[in-house]
C-alpha cells in the first residue's frame, strides 16, 4: 500500500482535529479541542518549528505524522522529533506506519535533519516492534524526562 504524504495546510484543520481527536482519546490524553486547535494551526501556517503530514487520500486521509524540529549539538545539527503518528484503526497492520517511517526520515536527512527521535509507552510492545524494524533504537543510557511550563 502506498502511504502517500501530504503537507498539511490551515484547510485541512478540520479533517486533522478529527484524527487527532481520535487518537487522543484512544491514548486517554486529556485536552480540549481548543487546546489541540491551538497546538496544530501554526504547524499548518508554517511555523519552522514542526510540520505536519496527513497520510494518504487529501478528502479521507488515513492518518497523520507530527515531526517538530530542534537543534542537537550531540548529533551535530537539526534533530527531529515524531510527536505523534496516527493510523485509522480500520487500516492497521497495512504497513502503512512502516512505510512513513522508513521513508520520511530519508527525505529529512536530504533536508538537513541529522537525527529523528520519537518516544514510545514502555508497556507497548507491538509499537515498539515496529518502531524497532523501521530502524529506531532504545537509547538505555538514557530516559525521556518532561517539565511541563
Amino acid at each position: 500500500m502506498s502511504a502517500a504524504l501530504r503537507l498539511a495546510r490551515p484547510d485541512d484543520l478540520d479533517r486533522l482535529m478529527s484524527l487527532v481527536g481520535a487518537f487522543h482519546a484512544e491514548e486517554g490524553l486529556q485536552d480540549t479541542d481548543e487546546t489541540r486547535r491551538e497546538a496544530l494551526l501554526p504547524l499548518l501556517e508554517g511555523i519552522p518549528h514542526g510540520c505536519v503530514y496527513l497520510i494518504g487520500p487529501a478528502r479521507a486521509p488515513l492518518g497523520y505524522i507530527v515531526i517538530t524540529f530542534g537543534w542537537s549539538v550531540e548529533f551535530g545539527g537539526m534533530d527531529g522529533f515524531v510527536d505523534e503518528i496516527y493510523i485509522r484503526p480500520a487500516v492497521r497492520g497495512r504497513g502503512i506506519a512502516s512505510e512513513i517511517l522508513l521513508d520520511l526520515p530519508k527525505a529529512l536527512a536530504a533536508a538537513g535533519v541529522k537525527a529523528l527521535h520519537l518516544e514510545v509507552d514502555r508497556e507497548n510492545e507491538k509499537t515498539q516492534r515496529l518502531y524497532l524494524r523501521t530502524g529506531f533504537k532504545a537509547r538505555e543510557r538514557y530516559m525521556l524526562m518532561t517539565k511541563p511550563l
